[in-house]
C-alpha cells in the first residue's frame, strides 16, 4: 500500500504566491518609473535638444543669392547684365552615394575631371545641407536628358540661377573685367556666410574692384521638407538685397569705334577727360570674350588666350609699360623753360647727332641729315633729337625726374581698378638701388628722348597729358560716374579729385609749348601734319616712335628688313580742342612703326567721334538762341 501523501499547506502557498507578486509589482513599477524618468528626461530636460534635431530634419535653412548689381555706360547702354540659366546642383548630405552619383550622372551629361574637381573643392568648404553647383550653365538638350532622369538621384537638383552676361562681349573688357567661379583662394578672403549660394566673384577690372558693392547681401529662407528632401512649404524668408549699379564715364560708342580703328593691330589707347579725369575710352587690343569665363572657362579656350605674341589677357593700357619716345618731349621742353635753362627763341644746331664733351660716341638723330637751326617750337614741332640731347644734358637727370614725377610718371594714378603698374622714372637713386651702379650723362641724354630706362603706361600718359593740356592739374582717372541702389533709389556721384598741381611760374612757357604742340598736328612740317585736313578744331599733339631693341653706331634702321614683332612702337599724344580742352589721348600702336602714320590718325578719327557733335550743337543752340533774340519786339 503506497505511503500516504503529505497534505497540502494552503497557506504556504498562498504567502509564497502573494510574495511573487509582490516582488513582481516592484519590479514592474521599478521599470515603469524608469520609463517615466526617460520620458520626463526626453519630453522636458531635453526638450529644445531634440526639437531642434526634429526640426533640422524637417526645416532647412537655403541661401538666397542676392542679384548682382548692373554695369552701364555714361549714357545708360548695358554693358553687364544678369541672364537666367539652369544648374546642376547637389546636396552632399541627401546623397547616400557621391562617387556612385558622379558617375552615373555622367551616364547623361559629359562632365569633365577638372569639373569634378572644382566641385569637390567647393563642397568641402559648404555645409552638408547645402546644395553646391556641379555645372552652372546647362544647355537646353544637357537640361531634357536629366530633367526626365532627376527621380534617380537623390539629392541632386536642377535650379534656376542668374548669371553673368556680358552683351557687347569682346568689347570694353580690360574696363569691366569679368567674374568667374569661386575657387579655394577665393573662399579664403571672403565671407563666406555672405556667399553662400553664390558661385561667382569678382576676378578682374570694375568687377573685381567694385565686389563689394556689386554683390549685394544674401538672403535666407526656411523651407520644409519631406524625407527624402523636397521641399513642401516656405515657412519664412529674409530677401536678399540686390548689388548697386554702376555707371561709368566710359562712352561705349566711342569704346567700339577706338577698337575697331586698331584694324588687327595690338596696342593701347586712353582717351579721358582732362577737367575732371572720367575716363572716356579705355582700350587693349587684342581683346577677347569675358562671357568665356563665367562659368568656367574651357582648358581649349584658355589655351587658345595664352598666345605669346598676341596677349589678349594682358591690359595694355593699365599694365603695359612702354618707352614713351618723344611724347615727353613737351615736357622736358617746359621743363627748360621753368628752370630757366633755355629760352623759348634759343636755338641749337642740329647736324643730325649730338656728342657729350671728350666722347667720341654720337648721339643720333632720327633725320639723318640734321634739322639745322632750331628753337623750342621748331624742336617740339619737326621733333628734333639733337635739341632735346642738349636740352637733357643742360637739366641733369635730377631736375628732369624731379619736374617729370610732378606730373604723375613712375607712379600709379590710382584709377579704380586692377593690375595698374607704375612705370619707371629713372633717376641716380633709382639705379643705384636697383642695379648698384652709378649714373651715366649719356642715359640722361636718351631719356631726353623719351628711351632708355623711362617706362609709362599709356593710362599714365594720357594723364600726364591731361594735366598738360589744363596747366599743371592733374586729376584721378576714374571709370565709374555714379552708383545706384536699385533697395533704396540712393544714387552716389563719384566726385572729382585732384591728386597732383605743377604751378606754373611763367604763364608764357606753357603757351610756348602747347603752340610747338598745335604745330605739330597744323604746321607744314609738323610730323602729323597728314591729320589735320579737314579738322573743325585745333589739335594740340605730338607723336613719338619706341625702339624695341638698340642699334648700333654704325648701323640704320630699315623697317622693311625687321620683323613686325621688331619694329618700333607707334605712340601719339594729345588734347583738343587746343585752348580749351575737352578730351586727352594717349595711343600706342605695338610694332606700328611710326606715331605719325599710324597712332596719331587713330586719335583724330576719335577726336571727331566726339568733338564734332558737340560742335555741331553748339552752332545749332546759338543759332537758334540768335533766331530767338531777333524775334523780339
Amino acid at each position: 500500500m503506497p505511503p500516504r501523501e503529505q497534505l497540502k499547506d494552503n497557506y504556504q502557498e498562498t504567502c509564497l504566491i502573494r510574495r511573487r507578486l509582490i516582488v513582481a509589482a516592484v519590479m514592474v513599477l521599478l521599470l515603469m518609473s524608469l520609463v517615466l524618468v526617460r520620458l520626463y528626461v526626453l519630453q522636458v530636460v531635453e526638450h529644445d535638444h531634440f526639437s531642434t534635431l526634429s526640426n533640422s530634419n524637417r526645416v532647412r535653412l537655403k541661401a538666397l543669392p542676392p542679384t548682382r548689381g548692373l554695369i552701364y555706360d555714361r549714357n545708360g547702354v548695358v554693358l553687364a547684365d544678369n541672364l537666367p540659366a539652369y544648374r546642376l546642383e547637389i546636396i552632399r548630405e541627401q546623397v547616400d552615394d557621391l562617387d556612385d552619383t558622379l558617375l552615373r550622372l555622367q551616364q547623361y551629361v559629359d562632365i569633365s575631371p577638372q569639373t569634378i574637381k572644382k566641385f569637390r573643392l567647393a563642397s568641402r568648404r559648404r555645409k552638408p545641407y547645402e546644395s553646391v553647383p556641379l555645372l552652372l550653365n546647362l544647355s537646353d538638350d544637357q537640361l531634357a536628358r536629366l530633367a526626365v532622369n532627376l527621380h534617380k538621384f537623390k539629392g541632386v537638383e536642377i535650379n534656376a540661377r542668374l548669371t553673368r552676361n556680358y552683351p557687347l562681349e569682346q568689347h570694353a573688357v580690360h574696363a569691366l573685367g569679368y567674374v568667374g567661379r569661386i575657387d579655394v583662394k577665393d573662399l579664403n578672403r571672403l565671407d563666406e556666410a555672405n556667399y553662400a549660394g553664390t558661385s561667382y566673384i569678382g576676378k578682374l577690372g570694375l568687377e573685381k574692384y567694385y565686389e563689394q558693392v556689386l554683390h549685394g547681401e544674401v538672403g535666407y529662407q526656411r523651407v520644409e521638407v519631406n524625407a527624402s528632401g523636397r521641399t513642401l512649404r516656405v515657412l519664412d524668408q529674409q530677401p536678399p538685397v540686390s548689388g548697386k549699379n554702376l555707371y561709368l564715364t566710359i562712352d561705349s560708342r566711342l569704346q567700339r569705334l577706338a577698337e575697331d580703328l586698331f584694324k588687327g593691330e595690338r596696342g593701347a589707347l586712353v582717351a579721358l577727360d582732362p577737367n575732371n579725369g572720367e575716363v572716356l575710352a579705355l582700350v587693349s587690343m587684342p581683346s577677347f570674350d569675358p562671357n568665356l569665363f563665367v562659368n568656367g572657362i574651357s582648358y581649349d579656350d584658355y589655351q587658345l588666350l595664352r598666345d605669346p605674341f598676341q596677349r589678349p589677357l594682358f591690359n595694355r593700357a593699365l599694365t603695359g609699360q612702354y618707352p614713351p619716345g618723344s611724347t615727353t618731349k613737351p615736357f622736358f621742353g617746359l621743363n627748360g623753360l621753368e628752370d630757366s635753362v633755355i629760352s623759348a627763341d634759343k636755338k641749337v644746331f642740329c647736324g643730325g647727332y649730338y656728342q657729350l664733351p671728350n666722347e667720341e660716341r654720337k648721339y643720333r638723330d632720327w633725320k639723318k641729315e640734321g634739322h639745322g637751326l632750331v628753337d623750342l617750337d621748331a624742336a617740339i614741332t619737326q621733333s628734333c633729337d639733337v635739341y632735346f640731347y642738349s636740352l637733357a644734358y643742360n637739366l641733369g637727370i635730377d631736375r628732369m625726374s624731379a619736374f617729370m614725377k610732378q606730373f604723375g610718371f613712375g607712379e600709379k594714378t590710382g584709377i579704380d581698378s586692377t593690375s595698374e603698374q607704375p612705370g619707371l622714372l629713372p633717376s641716380r637713386e633709382w639705379k643705384r638701388r636697383a642695379r648698384g651702379m652709378p649714373w651715366f650723362p649719356g642715359e640722361t641724354l636718351i631719356t631726353g628722348i623719351g628711351q632708355g630706362a623711362l617706362l609709362v603706361t599709356p593710362l599714365q600718359l594720357a594723364s600726364a597729358t591731361g594735366a598738360l593740356a589744363i596747366q599743371g592739374k592733374r586729376y584721378q582717372p576714374h571709370l565709374v560716374k555714379k552708383i545706384e541702389s536699385d533697395a533704396d533709389g540712393t544714387v552716389e556721384n563719384i566726385e572729382p579729385t585732384v591728386i597732383g598741381q605743377y604751378h606754373l611760374k611763367k604763364q608764357l612757357n606753357w603757351e610756348h609749348v602747347v603752340k610747338g604742340m598745335e604745330r605739330v598736328v597744323h604746321g607744314i612740317r609738323g610730323t602729323a601734319h597728314r591729320i589735320s585736313r579737314g579738322l573743325k578744331y585745333r589739335i594740340a599733339g605730338k607723336t613719338g616712335t619706341a625702339q624695341v631693341f638698340s642699334i648700333g653706331q654704325d648701323e640704320e634702321y630699315e623697317e622693311e628688313n625687321v620683323k613686325k614683332k621688331l619694329r618700333d612702337h607707334a605712340l601719339f599724344m594729345a588734347f583738343a580742342p587746343a585752348e580749351k580742352p575737352e578730351i586727352a589721348i594717349a595711343v600706342i600702336v605695338e610694332n606700328g612703326g611710326h606715331g605719325s602714320s599710324v597712332a596719331a590718325p587713330i586719335a583724330r578719327k576719335l577726336m571727331d567721334a566726339y568733338l564734332l557733335p558737340k560742335i555741331e550743337q553748339r552752332k545749332a543752340a546759338k543759332t537758334s538762341a540768335g533766331g530767338t533774340a531777333e524775334k523780339k519786339p
